[in-house]
Parts: C-alpha cells; sequence; structure tokens
C-alpha cells in the first residue's frame, strides 16, 4: 500500500511542477524520483528488489542497501535510455548542420511558394505531411523530418510554433497505432494467437476519422492564424525579398555548391533509418562527420559548428537522461508495479461486466503514466486473464487497451517529445495543455469507432 501511494506520488509530484513551471523538466523527472526512492528506501520498501539486483539473500538486505542500490537501478535505467539519447545527439546534430549548409532552403521556399503567404494552407499542409512520414511508425523520424523542412516557414510566415507541435504529435499519435509501430507490436507479442489482420482492420476506422478530424483541425487552426495575420498574397518578388533577409554570418555557413551531396547524404541517411540497414545510432554518427569533413574542411570550422550546435543537441539529450534516471528507479523499486496494480485493482468486481469500458479507461492513465512496456507486458496480460473471467475475449481486451494511446505521447517518458520540444523551442507543460483537449477527442473518436463497430461492447 504505502508503494502505491509512493508511486502515484512520485508521478502527480512531477507532473504539478512541470504543469505549473514550478521547476526545469530535467531538475524535475531526476529529483522527484530520486527524493521519493529515498523515502521508500528508508522506509525499508525495496527488500525483494534489492536482493534480486544485488543477488544476496532477503533476509540479509538491510536499509543501507536499499538506499545505496538506488544507484544501481539509476545506472540500469540510464543503460536502456542511452542508445536513444545517442542517437537524437547525433541526429539533432546531423539536421543541425543540413540547416546551416541551407539544404532545406529551396524545400522552405517551395512550400512558401506554394502557400502564396497564405496560413490555411501552411497549417493543412503541416497535417498532410505528418501523416505520410508518420507511416514509419516512428516518431524520432517523423520530427526530423517535419520540423526541419517547416520550422523556416513558421519562422518566415510568424505562425504559431505551437500549432507545429500540436499537430505533429496528433498524427503521429495515430499512425503509431499501426501493427509494426511500438503499441499494438506489443499487443501482438504478448496475447498469442492475435489476429494481426484482424486487428489492423479494427483500428483502421478510428485512425482514419481522428486523422481526418486533425486535419480539420488544421483547416481552423489555419483559418485562425489567417483571420490573425492575413493572406499576404505574395509575389515572387516578396518572397525573394523575404528569403533574402540573413546575416553575412548566415551566408558564410551555406555551402550551395555541395547541395547535390547534401541532399545525397541526407536521402542515404533517411533510407537507412527508415528500412533498419544499419542501427540508427551508427547512421546519424557516420551521417555526421560525413558532412563536417564535406562541409567544413578546416579544424577551425569544425570546431565552431560543433560548438554552435552543441546548446539545442545539450537541451534534448539531458531530458532522456532524466527519463533514464525516472524509469530505472521507477520500474526497478517495483513503483511502476505497484502503480499498475492499483489500476487494475481499482475497480470492483461487480463492474465486470463492462470490463471492456474499464480497459479503455484504464487504458489511457496507463498509457500516460507508464512506459509502454510497463504498461503492456505488465498491465494487459491480468487485463486480459480478468477478461476472460467476464466474458470477453483477449482479442477485444487487446484492442481495448489500445485505445488510450491517444495521450501516450504526451507523457514525459516518451523520449522522441524531447526532440520535438527541443526543435520548436516549446514549453512542455503549455504543449501538453495544448494537446490535450486534441487528444481527448481522439480518445473519443477511437472509442465511438470501437462501440459503433461491435470491437469492444460497453456491457456484456
Amino acid at each position: 500500500m504505502l508503494l502505491t501511494l509512493l508511486a502515484w506520488g512520485t508521478v502527480i509530484v512531477f507532473m504539478t511542477l512541470i504543469l505549473t513551471k514550478k521547476m526545469h523538466p530535467f531538475t524535475a523527472i531526476v529529483l522527484i524520483p530520486v527524493l521519493f526512492a529515498l523515502v521508500g528506501a528508508l522506509f525499508g520498501l525495496y527488500e525483494a528488489p534489492t536482493a534480486k539486483t544485488l543477488k544476496i539473500p532477503v533476509e540479509s538486505v538491510t536499509m543501507w542497501d536499499q538506499v545505496f542500490v538506488l544507484g544501481d537501478w539509476v545506472k540500469q535505467g540510464l543503460t536502456k535510455t542511452s542508445g536513444t539519447a545517442f542517437m537524437l545527439f547525433f541526429a539533432i546534430f546531423f539536421f543541425s548542420l543540413m540547416l546551416n549548409v541551407g539544404l532545406f532552403d529551396p524545400l522552405t521556399k517551395k512550400v512558401v511558394q506554394l502557400a502564396k503567404g497564405d496560413p490555411l494552407k501552411v497549417l493543412v499542409a503541416t497535417s498532410v505531411l505528418a501523416t505520410v512520414v508518420s507511416l514509419s511508425g516512428d516518431g524520432t523520424t517523423t520530427t526530423l523530418i517535419c520540423c526541419t523542412a517547416l520550422i523556416p516557414v513558421y519562422q518566415k510566415l510568424n505562425l504559431k510554433m505551437m500549432h507545429l507541435g500540436v499537430l505533429l504529435i496528433l498524427q503521429n499519435t495515430i499512425l503509431n497505432l499501426l501493427p509494426w509501430s511500438g503499441p499494438t507490436a506489443r499487443v501482438i507479442a504478448v496475447i498469442e494467437g492475435i489476429d494481426v489482420q484482424a486487428l489492423l482492420m479494427a483500428l483502421l476506422p478510428g485512425m482514419v476519422l481522428g486523422s481526418l478530424f486533425v486535419t480539420a483541425g488544421a483547416y481552423w487552426l489555419g483559418l485562425q492564424e489567417r483571420r490573425r495575420l492575413g493572406v499576404q498574397h505574395l509575389s515572387d518578388a516578396d518572397i525573394e525579398a523575404i528569403f533574402a533577409i540573413h546575416t553575412s554570418d548566415e551566408d558564410a555557413l551555406k555551402r550551395p555548391q555541395f547541395a547535390l551531396v547534401n541532399g545525397i547524404l541526407t536521402v542515404a541517411v533517411l533510407a537507412s533509418l527508415i528500412s533498419g540497414v544499419f542501427d540508427p545510432v551508427f547512421t546519424f554518427l557516420v551521417g555526421t562527420v560525413v558532412a563536417l569533413v564535406i562541409n567544413y574542411e578546416t579544424l577551425t570550422q569544425q570546431k565552431d559548428r560543433i560548438y554552435a550546435n552543441s546548446g539545442e543537441v545539450l537541451q534534448t539529450v539531458i531530458m532522456v537522461i532524466g527519463a533514464g534516471v525516472f524509469m530505472g528507479l521507477f520500474t526497478n523499486s517495483g513503483m511502476s508495479d505497484a502503480l499498475a496494480s492499483s489500476l487494475v485493482h481499482i475497480v470492483p468486481p461487480a463492474l465486470g461486466d463492462f470490463w471492456g469500458l474499464i480497459v479503455v479507461l484504464i487504458s489511457a492513465p496507463g498509457g500516460f503514466f507508464l512506459s509502454n512496456d510497463a504498461f503492456f507486458y505488465g498491465v494487459l496480460p491480468p487485463l486480459v486473464e480478468a477478461g476472460k473471467v467476464y466474458g470477453f475475449t483477449p482479442f477485444q481486451i487487446g484492442f481495448a487497451s489500445l485505445l488510450g494511446q491517444a495521450f501516450h505521447m504526451l507523457s514525459p517518458l516518451t523520449a522522441f517529445i524531447y526532440l520535438l520540444l527541443s526543435m520548436t523551442g516549446l514549453d512542455m507543460g503549455e504543449w501538453q495543455k495544448a494537446c490535450f483537449p486534441w487528444c481527448l477527442a481522439l480518445f473519443g473518436i477511437f472509442i465511438a469507432c470501437a462501440v459503433l463497430l461491435g470491437v469492444v461492447p460497453l456491457y456484456r
């Protein structure tokens, strides 16, 4: 019981500090779990987890063993997120270099020319581009491609960057339900014999309606931006004048003579990333050093680029490191299991006839407060077994558990959102508040489709 209270306390205090802007996200995501984990150690709540980690008998575990093992748990968490941290480190560096050399300037100019200064067209294009790129099933790839292409457009037209952050994450949330993406793949792995084709066909109506809803929302936001900024009716000369406004320092970094080479390098990097031929860390590492050597020949130039781009890299990477600390302590201490168990057992058996709807409702906080691994590997199996008792099939419960993914991308445990926030310059708390009503609407669309199509009955 005390461990459960500790788990919920950790999550609630952390989210409160983030949403009220009382503490920087990195400080909160490290300090809060450390403090709460230390309290648990002093109360002797970690005897079994400590014995398992230190490989000693439970009866020989002391209070100080439970304190000192926190360091081991943090290290284990950092080990799990290190691959993501390194990948983002070099990915941000690579695309920062491509922005420095002006590779995306022609694309940005073309988008502005097609939009002709109309914010509505840009926002609808944002939604469509995010949808197409999200088919890869990878949030990092979607963020890198969309932000690199569209951020300069938003800056040139003075559009609200929040719209980019919201539209991108909403479309990626929807397409993340494809079978080759994380959550659905975990459901397939957990529930033996589940029909993958049937699962996809059950998910598709909600996904299609959700995507159309977001695009309609982009149109509505575009109308708001059109009223705020007006349609500039830019001529070709006006567009040329906009893109002619830059400093001599920026000009010195441009490498138009290497545009073809940089284009081929970028396509090769993205092709390797999407196909999975090489590990993403290796892909971006090699791409970064090759880009440096090609575009900036001297030692001084390379040092300047590394130093100039390091701030943007650091902001993202330290958040992934912080998430590793949080996950290491939260998972290894047993707080994650305690929170998961409380989600399952909070429902009285008398409500078993509503188990399908209950699983849908549990999946929302479960998908937000827990990692996908913790939720689908830890929470889903007991939900499935309980569902069998109440007359629900494993397929129905597996499907129901996916609907809460409408909120998962807002979770501080989702690593790539720190890349999105870093590139767009958005505050996490403000971004979460802006996204939440849209995610709630998506959740409602998912539930409505599931009920109307009879995939998850409200009542058995």
